[in-house]
């Protein structure tokens, strides 16, 4: 696996170390230890793990009730809260362990409250950075929540806006209103979503497009992540077939996946998040929710897809143990598709996506509940795939590309993340 440092535009990303994965209970009572002075980051693993997460980090990412100062943690940690079912720990360690412990949690929480730092908005469209010049060249105005771009081969983007619309611009920069859509469930996080143009657009016209796809059971609207292709004659989109349809629909609004893309002989991939069945979803054959698809350019499922021969599996799955995937990118120096991810609180990553493999959500995870509640203990287990990177805390991941061509010669190669959560874009560095 290729190691990565990651730098960024607007803020900064940490990597933090592997602490391990440690299931010791917390006691209802510390223990009196022996003299010997272990060091803050063994007494949280060994005594706080267990409750609040494996990385300190995502436990820092949190609400603090009682005041994050030195004294505030100190206090805390040595005395407890009885109510809120955290213990003291006077007996268990002596005043300066106590005080290592809270410094070790301080240095975490700064970590964290790097990431919060408003990045601001361009006051001009051209300006630096470490390695490479910037232009920012605005090319539409006043669209609501533009979701999604397709390049097509005349230099005009198709855009879509989460409402159900799609736009195209025009070499005049001018949004031009396109007709043909399917029906939409427009809500919380469903609506329309992304676009791909078909490799050879330009002997035969496909788009195809994702989106939320829904249905009326009784009182209830359930939905799922659907994809259209259609072809597109500059001014609707005609010929349309649902090629693909995620089941079964639910009644959640959220983590629909819903990225495509293209690799060299035609396969369109699809992710579809876990829709908030993580207990069910991911991890089985039986259904798509958790995935990334494979599917024929057609809609058929490729004969050599990981599953096709296991009775009652979803065929056209590839990989299985995801979140809510939000990015697909082919790596084009190397063909391997690759992906980024929400994990909960913490523990949002970067993957190579490869044919069968397990990526492990919901039995391992980096992240915690955003509750801060405990999901699972585990960050890694035989048979299942770890992440590039991970970020903690959470940079909500927007989209990915690869950086190629000459006009930022510098970054060739890097890999680009939008972040949601604190308006930047992240730029990872293959090492």
């Amino acid at each position: 696996m290729k190691k990565l440092i990651t730098l960024t535009i607007g803020a900064v990303i940490f990597l933090f170390p592997y602490l391990g994965d440690q299931n010791q209970p917390l006691p209802r009572q510390a223990k009196l230890m022996d003299s010997v002075t272990n060091s803050p980051e063994a007494n949280y693993a060994n005594y706080c793990a267990s409750c609040h997460g494996n990385k300190v980090e995502a436990f820092a990412d949190r609400k603090w009730n009682h005041g994050k100062t030195r004294e505030n943690l100190f206090e805390s940690i040595k005395s407890g809260y009885e109510k809120g079912g955290m213990p003291g720990f006077r007996a268990a360690f002596k005043d300066d362990e106590i005080y290592g412990l809270s410094d070790y949690i301080l240095k975490a929480i700064a970590n964290v409250d790097r990431y919060t730092a408003d990045p601001g908005t361009a006051k001009v469209n051209f300006f630096k950075s470490r390695l490479q010049n910037i232009k920012l060249d605005t090319v539409a105005r006043d669209l609501g929540v533009p979701w999604a771009i397709g390049f097509l081969p005349n230099g005009e983007l198709l855009v879509t806006e989460r409402s159900n619309k799609l736009y195209l611009i025009t070499k005049k920069k001018q949004p031009k209103l396109i007709g043909g859509l399917p029906k939409v469930w427009v809500e919380m996080q469903g609506g329309l979503f992304d676009i791909k143009v078909h490799p050879q657009y330009k002997t035969n016209n496909l788009v195809y497009l994702s989106y939320a796809a829904y249905k009326i059971e009784g009182k209830d609207t359930l939905s799922t992540t659907a994809v259209i292709k259609a072809n597109f004659d500059g001014e609707k989109l005609t010929n349309a077939v649902k090629i693909f349809e995620a089941l079964p629909y639910a009644k959640t609004r959220y983590h629909y996946g819903a990225k495509l893309e293209f690799d060299k002989e035609n396969h369109l991939y699809i992710s579809v998040g876990d829709r908030g069945s993580s207990k069910t979803g991911p991890q089985g054959l039986t259904t798509f929710m958790g995935k990334v698809h494979r599917i024929n350019d057609d809609g058929g499922i490729p004969a050599d897809n990981p599953f096709v021969n296991i009775e009652g599996s979803v065929k056209s799955t590839f990989s299985q143990g995801h979140r809510n995937p939000q990015g697909l990118a082919l790596n084009p120096f190397t063909q391997q598709l690759w992906e980024n991810e929400h994990g909960p609180r913490g523990g949002d990553e970067i993957n190579i996506i490869e044919k069968g493999k397990n990526y492990g959500w919901p039995i391992i995870s980096y992240g915690i509940n955003y509750d801060g509640t405990i999901l699972t203990n585990k960050v890694a287990q035989p048979g299942m795939e770890q992440p590039v990177i991970y970020w903690i805390p959470s940079i909500a991941p927007s989209g990915m590309a690869f950086v190629s061509g000459k006009v930022y010669k510098n970054w060739v190669g890097n890999v680009l993340s939008g972040s949601l959560r604190f308006n930047y874009l992240n730029r990872s560095v293959i090492k």
